[in-house]
């Protein structure tokens, strides 16, 4: 569609948009008295306003029941994360029986490589993309070492070209294909956190097993950002956390995934704890670990009720919203972005402010990442104390996601005008 750079244009589109009563459902931060453009529910999805009833419900559970409320009450804790697995495994493309929603996003990795990263003579080797999130390059590291490797012979990294941002796929394919007799595993995060570029992840499925190893993903900016079919993309693992696209809030309860041809082998080594045992006989407090089948059998510890009662006042959401209308609105809304931001940078050629995502929609979600090349963090410092609330990644990218349930084509519009405000200023 032709896009204007236009008050009245945003808002015939907010207009349109048959999501836009979703944005009343959430709390809009107002800071230094201001309501403030809000872009990064990459980093921290915003609070839904009925996350607060969702928890109260719960601490009246408590109040009434006490530890009786395992068993009775509403919403019985002992079963309380099965609540969130339905809407769970719709967001991810996968079956009920191959996700759970426990722990944290890299403690749930860790316990997923004690089962899915198996070194086997001379296989030992995983291909990553370089510069991923520090928490996953740390989970290789120390995994590695564990198995009694050097990082640097074990992990190969995939970088952009010389001069490029984005890794190549045809990269990333050829050095699965040299390394395929020493391939243990392909460990990519499905939306790169830097510059937001979206994997193949059924073609580089494919490619791993092809070669005799196995594909596992970090889908900390992919869930509730993009279309996933991990069932279907034949994909061994993955893991997510909440706090982002999910707005779950900070710090809380991830998920994971695990392909029922691996969840319904038992054998596979794994970490145990009484909730990933036999659920049917988990209080008769026995020896010998007996999983379940399916991703609850990857359980250690009971659920933490309050947190889950967060995540599933927005699973409520997004299984209301659906997934295939959120990723219509946002292909439009970060389009519209991109185009406003091009316009308004074109008016100022000193500066150069250049987008790397990628251009393709369909290779990227709703997150944008600028360069500020030759400047530094005080247009990002400007930009917040304008009353725009991005982030900033070292040494010079700000990310921008306007997120589809709570942004609109108003906020893109003001934030070129701030944009433009702030360009015209510093050019004087």
């Amino acid at each position: 569609m032709t896009f204007e750079n236009s008050l009245a244009f945003a808002q015939e589109q907010d207009k349109l948009d048959p999501l836009a009563h979703y944005r009343q459902q959430f709390h809009h931060p107002v800071i230094n008295g201001q309501q403030v453009l809000y872009f990064t529910g990459n980093s921290l999805g915003l609070q839904p306003k009925s996350a607060r009833d969702y928890i109260n419900s719960e601490l009246d559970e408590w109040a009434k029941w006490g530890v009786e409320g395992h068993f009775h009450g509403k919403n019985p804790w002992v079963s309380y994360h099965e609540i969130l697995t339905p809407a769970s495994a719709e967001l991810v493309g996968a079956n009920e029986s191959e996700v759970v929603c426990m722990n944290s996003l890299t403690t749930n990795l860790h316990l997923l490589f004690v089962s899915f990263y198996q070194p086997d003579g001379k296989r030992f080797k995983i291909i990553s993309e370089a510069k991923m999130f520090p928490s996953d390059r740390y989970l290789l590291e120390t995994q590695v070492r564990h198995h009694g490797f050097d990082p640097d012979e074990a992990i190969i990294e995939i970088a952009p070209r010389e001069g490029e941002f984005l890794l190549r796929e045809q990269d990333i394919l050829a050095a699965i294909e040299e390394h395929k007799d020493e391939l243990a595993l392909v460990f990519f995060g499905g939306v790169n956190y830097f510059t937001g570029q979206l994997f193949d992840m059924k073609t580089l499925t494919e490619a791993a097993h092809k070669a005799g190893a196995l594909a596992g993903f970090d889908l900390a900016h992919a869930a509730g950002n993009v279309p996933l079919h991990l069932h279907d993309w034949n994909v061994d693992f993955a893991a997510w956390c909440s706090y982002k696209y999910l707005n779950g809030s900070a710090g809380n309860v991830a998920g994971i995934f695990v392909h029922d041809r691996h969840g319904n082998n038992t054998d596979i080594k794994r970490f145990g704890g009484w909730w990933g045992h036999d659920k049917e006989r988990r209080f008769l407090m026995e020896n010998n670990f007996q999983p379940m089948t399916g991703a609850e059998g990857w359980q250690i510890s009971n659920a933490p009720v309050m947190g889950m009662a967060i995540l599933k006042a927005s699973l409520d959401i997004f299984a209301e919203a659906g997934m295939p209308r959120l990723r219509k609105k946002s292909l439009k809304l970060t389009a519209y972005l991109e185009y406003i931001f091009n316009q308004v940078v074109a008016m100022f050629p000193d500066y150069q402010l250049q987008i790397i995502t990628p251009t393709e929609p369909e290779k990227r979600g709703c997150q944008l990442s600028i360069k500020l090349i030759g400047s530094d963090k005080k247009f990002f410092e400007a930009l917040t104390q304008a009353g725009v609330i991005a982030d900033f990644r070292e040494p010079d990218v700000i990310r921008l996601s306007p997120t589809p349930l709570y942004n609109s084509f108003e906020d893109v519009y003001r934030f070129g005008e701030t944009l433009r405000n702030l360009l015209s200023q510093s050019h004087h």
